[in-house]
């Protein structure tokens, strides 16, 4: 699974029954670089067209909110009915609610409080390219490599620590109110 990532402002807010809520958006048509170009390599840059995430977004599928791409901490699922998509043109934005009941939890405390801290300020998709023709380009942009992105399957987005889209923001509130692909053609991206 490829994933990106974007850091931005970060707020928290409770609301009157304790839950949390987390909002965050993704922009499409940002370029960013994976590969600097140090030590005689070819600079890697990454772009996501805007509504590349829409097919499994639109179908209504499962996708999950987490905590550093880790799937053994989960923060809140479409499927679960805690997390809601808007996939706009110029970003993918979305709407975590963490419960009470999930609060009381190891990892989402820790979360939480990395937060809180202003440690966490990254949103990172994790997304598989879709087989299709039209999914990917690669193409010379100076020095530089840049693929756009055109059509992935989105199966989860995170908060992160480093991500590598730093315009990605998330924000969090509290209001009163897979199948994994082959890693091999992966690798040449991601370090």
């Amino acid at each position: 699974m490829l994933w990106g990532g974007f850091s931005g402002g970060l707020e928290l807010r409770n609301s009157a029954d304790g839950a949390t809520c987390l909002r965050g958006r993704f922009p499409y048509g940002v370029a960013t670089t994976l590969v600097d170009g140090g030590h005689g390599q070819r600079a890697k840059k990454e772009v996501i067209a805007k509504r590349a995430f829409a097919p499994r977004i639109d179908a209504g599928e499962d996708i999950h909110f987490l905590a550093q791409h880790d799937f053994d901490k989960p923060l809140a699922s479409r499927e679960a009915g805690s997390l809601t998509f808007e996939d706009q043109d110029d970003a993918l934005a979305f709407e975590a609610r963490i419960s009470p009941q999930m609060k009381e939890v190891s990892y989402v405390r820790d979360f939480l409080a990395g937060l809180e801290a202003g440690l966490v300020t990254g949103l990172s998709p994790g997304f598989r390219i879709r087989s299709d023709q039209n999914a990917e380009s690669i193409a010379a942009d100076g020095d530089a490599i840049l693929r756009t992105i055109r059509a992935a399957d989105l199966f989860e987005i995170s908060a992160v620590t480093k991500p590598a889209y730093p315009s990605a923001q998330i924000e969090a509130r509290s209001w009163g109110l897979t199948a994994h692909p082959s890693q091999s053609h992966l690798k040449r991206w991601r370090l």
